[in-house]
């Protein structure tokens, strides 16, 4: 009687290793695709992928589906890792994917979100890093302070010697990328300070962008401090700082008294333009605050204008951001922001 053959188990996602859900990745997206990610691996990855690709079998088109998931979900999930901390991507992901699958992905990030540049002090209190980088130069607390959780960096900014906090602000508005035997070095430090034991990879970190983030959730007198010393060395520099701190969408966080203030100031053909384009909350925002005849004026001009460059709407909006700034540095309104002593709060 003929032995019966085994059957071999169905080949899934979850049953492939590491490399060979890489290698059916590479094969999903094409060859062209995959040679521009070849470009940034290693030899050694390069060497064991095609190793991989050259013995890789045939992958059913739902097992490639499901990988192609993971790496989406991944991604997407290192975005919230950066933006928030572990904590924050939690949340995120079991709104959209349910509890067990958002521990799944975190779980499987776990090596990556040790390996983030200083994530051992996403915990440790602000005063204590300011205590730890207090000898440490401008740059090197740049370069830490670049690389903390936005609210964690914006506590440590507030906390340092006002006499160095701009120029710092400078450095990590200026900062690109770092080199790993740079932030290897600083960490070193750190870690020993703590008493914290690990290894950190490569970092890119600090801009114009993360300043003004850090400076979006500092107090008043931090930011003030900041912008007008920054203002001193570099004035193009500090405006687009400014710019970037209030956004035109943000009208909406405004209270109708201060929208009202805002729109005797502006001029009304940059208000027509500036509002093409946004959604309808900030339009039915500014509308709200005028008058019923003024309202329809402003959307029969909108209505009937010709089209505008992206660039022309952006500088109408800025135009008018500049406005709130400088009625806010008046004192005629207030911008709500987060951290900071509340000094800045209505009473």
């Amino acid at each position: 009687m003929p032995t019966k053959e085994l059957e071999k188990p169905a080949r899934t996602a979850a049953s492939l290793r590491g490399i060979e859900k890489a290698a059916a990745l590479l094969v999903a997206i094409g060859e062209q695709r995959a040679g521009e990610i070849f470009k940034f691996l290693g030899d050694s990855e390069v060497e064991a992928l095609s190793l991989e690709l050259a013995k890789a079998q045939k992958i059913p088109t739902e097992v490639c589906r499901d990988i192609i998931h993971e790496a989406v979900e991944s991604v997407l999930a290192e975005d919230y890792l950066a933006e928030g901390g572990v904590d924050y991507a939690r949340s995120v992901l079991m709104r959209s994917l349910g509890e067990d699958r958002a521990d799944e992905i975190i779980g499987r990030l776990a090596a990556t979100i040790e390996r983030r540049p200083f994530e051992f002090l996403r915990r440790t209190p602000a005063e204590q890093i300011v205590v730890f980088l207090r000898n440490e130069s401008p740059q090197t607390i740049a370069l830490v302070v670049s690389n903390l959780h936005t609210a964690l960096a914006a506590q440590v900014l507030s906390d340092i010697d006002p006499e160095i906090q701009a120029d710092v602000a400078l450095r990590i508005a200026l900062m690109a990328e770092t080199r790993p035997e740079v932030v290897s070095q600083v960490e070193t430090v750190m870690r020993s300070r703590l008493s914290a034991v690990g290894s950190q990879e490569y970092a890119a970190a600090g801009g114009v962008k993360s300043l003004a983030d850090i400076l979006n959730s500092s107090d008043r007198t931090t930011e003030r401090n900041v912008l007008d010393e920054l203002a001193k060395t570099d004035g193009e520099l500090a405006e687009e700082i400014r710019l970037l701190l209030f956004t035109f969408e943000d009208v909406v966080k405004l209270d109708d008294r201060s929208i009202q203030m805002i729109l005797k100031e502006v001029d009304q053909k940059d208000l027509a333009i500036a509002l093409r384009g946004v959604n309808e909350e900030v339009q039915g925002k500014i509308y709200g605050n005028m008058s019923e005849r003024g309202a329809e004026l402003l959307k029969e001009e909108i209505q009937f204008q010709p089209p505008q460059r992206k660039r022309v709407v952006e500088e109408a909006q800025g135009r008018i951001v500049g406005v709130v700034r400088r009625l806010e540095e008046a004192g005629a309104i207030v911008i709500s922001r987060g951290g900071g002593s509340g000094e800045d709060a209505l009473v």
